[in-house]
């Protein structure tokens, strides 16, 4: 199983990106799916997920910012991120868990500036 995440860039404060990360097997096929950050310095923390019903969760840090939704028939998860802050300048991966095992994408880098 293979997750290829995409759509890093370079923004100013305020403005916005959508991440796609796109599954070799069927989104639905995954119990959770979901966006990890980890910034020069710190350590990987959590962003938000989508779980195979369709419920999403999101750190305090994003939340009413950032939104994730899936196309089912093209494999694919999105986060769209609004509203961006220096702060949120990190490596995004994707991590989905099918059953008991977890799966991570390679990283798109994300930076913001002020």
């Amino acid at each position: 199983v293979q997750l290829q995440a995409s759509g890093g860039g370079s923004v100013q404060a305020g403005g916005s990106l959508r991440l796609s990360c796109v599954a070799s097997r069927s989104i639905s096929s995954f119990k959770t799916i979901g966006w990890y950050r980890q910034a020069p310095g710190n350590q990987r923390e959590f962003v938000g997920r989508i779980t195979a019903g369709g419920d999403t969760d999101y750190a305090d840090s994003v939340k009413d910012r950032f939104t994730i939704s899936r196309d089912i028939r093209k494999n694919t998860m999105y986060l769209q991120m609004e509203r961006l802050r220096p702060e949120d300048t990190a490596v995004y991966s994707c991590n989905g868990y099918r059953g008991t095992v977890g799966y991570w994408g390679q990283g798109t880098q994300v930076t913001v500036s002020s």
